[in-house]
């Protein structure tokens, strides 16, 4: 396994449950970096490093993701982990394949992708709220934004799928059985 692991997608995709599970199997330190992104959207909204920085859903997704992978780059550069036998495990929303590919080392940090590509947007929304918690962004939206929401997510997770393939990047579909597609891939990481 790779010093620190990257695992990105789509929200209620089982981004933050894989990570946490990842850090109490092997050790990993779990970095939730959407919580540092709400921070500096909250605190330094000059960055541009926000959840609607573009008038597209895509735009956003873009415009943070160039910026967050030189971030992750800069992170695993400071030498915090160099002397330890772990890494960071970090989760996150918006990071393309083609930003990972651009700025971080695969030899330091492997990246898997996880979306919900192959549904409907009411098979997307059910999932939504299945898993929704009160700590979740969009527990408390109205029917028709959650609806809203889970049309970008459908389009997010379809880019995602598609640039994952371009540049042969791991993704995996949670749209159905996602506790046996998240184990696995758990389980899997230790045998690699």
């Amino acid at each position: 396994m790779t010093k620190h692991i990257i695992i990105s997608g789509v929200p209620r995709a089982g981004k933050s449950t894989v990570s946490r599970m990842i850090a109490k199997r092997y050790g990993y330190q779990h970095i939730s970096m959407d919580s540092i992104v709400s921070g500096f959207e909250a605190c330094f909204p000059e960055t541009g490093v926000g959840s609607y920085v573009k008038p597209t859903p895509e735009g956003s997704m873009r415009a943070v993701s160039r910026k967050l992978a030189p971030f992750l780059r800069a992170m695993m550069d400071s030498g915090e982990y160099d002397e330890l036998d772990y890494g960071m495990v970090i989760d996150m929303y918006r990071l393309l394949p083609e930003d990972y590919v651009q700025y971080i080392d695969p030899a330091k940090c492997a990246a898997y992708y996880f979306v919900t590509a192959e549904v409907t947007v009411e098979e997307r929304l059910q999932t939504l709220k299945q898993y929704d918690t009160p700590n979740d962004y969009t527990f408390f939206d109205t029917e028709e934004k959650r609806r809203a929401r889970c049309e970008e997510i459908v389009a997010h997770s379809r880019l995602l799928q598609e640039q994952c393939k371009r540049f042969c990047l791991p993704c995996y579909e949670t749209s159905r059985e996602r506790a046996r597609v998240l184990e696995a891939f758990v389980a899997g990481l230790g045998q690699g």
